[in-house]
């Protein structure tokens, strides 16, 4: 009998360390696969640290356990991103590319310096780029790209426009780089900019100013 249970003991003692051994390797792995780097890709480098510092609480996690949701927020949250994908690369690589937003115009508001990107967000600068409008007046997104759909829409073209400005009355007046300004009704947008299309492509020229506020008429002031 001792021996059968010195023999019983030896069992147990062997399943415990045996089992130990087994968790120990599961351990091992699995803090192998805990985040070590986080890659962002599409952004200017500034931009690109930035966000890796906000994702920095992300390192203590599994990769493969990792949730989209965890980096969803703090990604869209971040006024340059225009759409993203995350990739992991195991076993411990978090890798996401970004399609940064596209500069469409430039603003001022309560005295800073905007662009406004293609994916709606207005991102704060200190400089000024030429190559895009700028925006005057107290507008809302939603009327810049209504009338950036109808221009896009027609063979004026967007990147001629150095200037755009917003009334209260709900409608813009566009000042083209050449000097030439465009007035336009707040109504009846889409025929206002067919009807200007028309006139510009019977070669008028030596004009100041193209008024198109009343319905299917032009009023042309010529230098």
């Amino acid at each position: 009998m001792p021996r059968l249970k010195n023999r019983k003991i030896f069992l147990y003692i062997f399943l415990l360390l045996f089992i130990g051994t087994i968790n120990n390797k599961n351990l091992d792995k699995s803090l192998a696969m805990n985040i070590s780097e986080i890659v962002v890709t599409g952004l200017e480098k500034k931009d690109s640290l930035d966000l890796v510092n906000n994702l920095k609480f992300l390192e203590v996690k599994n990769l493969f356990f990792l949730k989209p949701n965890e980096i969803k927020k703090i990604v869209e949250d971040n006024n340059l991103v225009e759409r993203y994908k995350i990739f992991k690369e195991y076993p411990s690589r978090l890798i996401i590319e970004i399609k940064k937003t596209d500069f469409l115009a430039q603003t001022r508001r309560d005295g800073n310096f905007f662009f406004l990107g293609s994916n709606g967000a207005f991102i704060k600068t200190s400089t000024k780029q030429k190559n895009i409008p700028f925006i005057f007046g107290d507008f809302k997104n939603s009327n810049f790209f209504e009338l950036k759909r109808i221009i896009d829409g027609s063979t004026f073209k967007f990147n001629e426009i150095k200037n755009l400005y917003f009334f209260k009355s709900g409608r813009w007046d566009i000042e083209t780089s050449e000097g030439l300004m465009i007035r336009l009704p707040k109504d009846n947008l889409e025929d206002a900019i067919k009807l200007l299309i028309d006139f510009l492509d019977q070669g008028n020229e030596n004009i100041n100013t193209i008024d198109l506020r009343q319905k299917n008429q032009i009023v042309i002031d010529e230098k």
